[in-house]
């Protein structure tokens, strides 16, 4: 692979860094089957994204208010804005205000 020549853009983190690091190094290799692998992927995609569990919750009326005002701003419904915000806490990804 063709190593970029001078900073083409700023890695965002250090995993980005990393990445990047990888590749110019020629640690990456193409896939023998590249149709199979993309099925495996597109699968994969599919199940991550369904939405097959449903649960109850009990908010506050204050609560509730802010949670369909702030889906409103975002131009979603409230449940989607629920379900991400779960998403991104349990994956380390939501931050808590400084």
């Amino acid at each position: 692979m063709k190593k970029l020549s001078g900073k083409a853009f700023e890695p965002l983190d250090q995993e980005e860094k990393n990445l990047m690091e990888s590749i110019e190094r020629e640690e990456w290799r193409s896939v023998k089957n590249i149709k199979r692998e993309k099925e495996k992927a597109i699968a994969a995609a599919r199940n991550t994204l369904k939405k097959d569990k449903r649960i109850n919750l009990r908010f506050t009326q204050k609560d509730y208010r802010q949670i369909q005002i702030k889906a409103i701003e975002e131009g979603i419904p409230y449940q989607t804005l629920i379900s991400s915000i779960v998403h991104k806490y349990l994956n380390g990804s939501l931050a808590p205000r400084s």
